[in-house]
């Protein structure tokens, strides 16, 4: 792999670290966020870190993906609900992606999997 896969994970109650597994079992570098209402500052800290994916987590997941996309530029994709519409979201060309509430390793392992089979062709 030519760098490795670094993804910001920012979640509004604090939460993210089963995300985070995932990501690192699929051979990326999560950092999660600590702290409530941790999706607002996910452009921030994508920026800071020079980061490859953003992932918000909130009821309806929107909020922090909008913020980095305004504030930051990034390509983001919001409401999304499953694993699948996450990957789709990636291959649409996608760095930010807002989900509701789902901290699941399944989520990181795929999507940190998906991006590399899409920029390593």
């Amino acid at each position: 792999m030519k760098n490795q896969v670094v993804v910001v994970i920012g979640h509004r109650l604090g939460k993210g670290q089963k995300v985070a597994a995932g990501v690192e079992k699929a051979g990326g570098k999560a950092i999660v966020i600590p702290g409530m209402a941790a999706d607002m500052k996910l452009g921030d800290a994508m920026k800071e870190n020079n980061a490859t994916i953003g992932i918000s987590f909130c009821g309806s997941g929107g909020a922090g993906a909008l913020m980095a996309a305004n504030k930051y530029g990034y390509k983001a994709k919001h409401h999304l609900r499953s694993v699948e519409a996450g990957v789709t979201a990636l291959k649409e060309g996608n760095t930010v992606l807002g989900f509701g509430f789902m901290d699941v390793e399944e989520l990181g392992e795929k999507l940190v999997k998906a991006y590399i089979d899409l920029n390593e062709r």
